[in-house]
């Protein structure tokens, strides 16, 4: 398919062109208007026997345009214009150098995002514009915003020194990107599939790249168990289905299959991380036939050492819900007192109230909390399956 060959090669590309003409910016833009003369001549004429090459070649000869057109460098301009047009560049891909760039700790996490899908990823301006509900014109200028404070940065590796912090980023900005797909925070569909796969693209990716690190492969697992319940988490009409109530045979199993020998085998080898941790539980979750056959205590065992190890206010809910599983409805309510005030208002909290209340028997209370929630989120679908549970109390 065109459209995913394109995708796959826009980052070795554009690593090629900025390595060799710097201007992370201008280079960006040569390389998106080679993309789209490829989508508009390969689907009729066909895909070339080099495709990275031709993409090379035409989102070069494009930047030189630039280059001849700028008064101001004319000296650079008879120099460039006497360079030939180059060919096929050596096999090295440049875009795990790429993605750390796009990842630079000088960006916002929301610029990080936006630039990774469109530099990294493939994604047009409006496309991830529609990933994330927000109006064109403002990716545009977080994309802008983003290249600017590249301008002159250094297109090479992080120092060592640095390397486990700007990977730390790029796995947040991917986990990122599959949370906002899997679980739109707000319109009306649960999912933002474009968004979900983009990120599993890019982490296998980056896994080819890193084989050895053990939180990559490990998000990778993550990713996979989680997206292999999409096909149960919502009816014929968009409606959400909650994780025990989905039909599991709906569920991708080769998905399932992968992502845990993939954990399996990480948690052998490697040291543990979040990531690891995360699809660990994501693991006992999928191998559970009916939802009355989960394992909680190894979940909540689980929680417990992602809580040590990453602690956060929505690793601490996870494992309140846990504790409620083995113990009893009632420790859970408890425990929620304490939680971090920052979740206060947050529709998670509201809607873990109202299910563990039902399960204890109040049910005005929990009708009362299931209504709270539904008034604190943006999400439709999620609106509407907390509203049903009030109504069904």
């Amino acid at each position: 398919m065109v459209e995913e060959l394109l995708r796959e090669l826009a980052p070795q590309v554009l690593g090629r062109l900025v390595r060799r003409y710097g201007d992370f910016d201008a280079c960006e833009d040569a390389v998106q208007e080679a993309m789209l003369a490829a989508s508009q001549q390969w689907p009729a004429d066909g895909v070339p026997d080099n495709p990275r090459s031709w993409l090379i070649t035409v989102a070069s000869r494009r930047r030189i345009e630039v280059l001849r057109s700028e008064a101001a460098r004319v000296r650079r301009e008879s120099a460039v214009a006497s360079e030939p047009v180059p060919e096929p560049a050596p096999v090295v891909d440049d875009s795990l150098t790429l993605l750390m760039l796009c990842c630079h700790p000088a960006l916002t996490p929301q610029s990080q995002v936006a630039l990774t899908l469109r530099a990294v990823g493939g994604l047009t301006t409006g496309e991830i514009a529609r990933g994330f509900l927000v109006p064109e014109a403002t990716i545009g200028q977080r994309i802008s915003r983003a290249k600017a404070k590249l301008h002159g940065a250094r297109f090479a590796m992080p120092p060592a020194a640095e390397l486990p912090s700007r990977l730390a980023a790029v796995l947040h900005v991917l986990y990122l990107i599959f949370n906002e797909g899997y679980t739109a925070s707000s319109g009306s569909s649960l999912h933002r599939v474009e968004l979900s796969t983009e990120a599993i693209r890019l982490t296998r990716q980056l896994r080819s790249e890193l084989p050895a690190e053990g939180e990559v492969a490990g998000l990778l697992a993550l990713m996979l168990l989680t997206d292999a319940r999409r096909p149960a988490r919502t009816t014929a009409d968009g409606a959400l289905v909650p994780l025990p109530e989905q039909d599991r045979s709906l569920w991708d199993a080769e998905a399932i299959a992968e992502g845990t020998e993939l954990i399996a085998s990480t948690l052998r080898t490697a040291p543990v991380g979040p990531y690891q941790l995360q699809a660990a539980i994501a693991a006992v979750h999928d191998e559970a036939r009916q939802a009355e056959a989960t394992d909680w205590r190894q979940i909540l065992m689980l929680y417990e050492l992602l809580e040590s190890t990453a602690p956060g206010p929505m690793v601490t809910l996870n494992r309140i819900v846990a504790v409620a599983m083995v113990h009893g409805p009632a420790r859970g309510l408890a425990l929620l007192d304490d939680v971090d005030p920052a979740l206060k208002d947050h529709h998670r909290l509201a809607a873990v109230r109202a299910h563990l209340l039902e399960l204890s028997g109040d049910l005005p209370a929990a009708r009362s909390a299931y209504q709270q929630a539904a008034r604190r989120t943006d999400s439709v679908p999620e609106q509407r399956y907390l509203q049903s549970r009030a109504d069904a109390l």
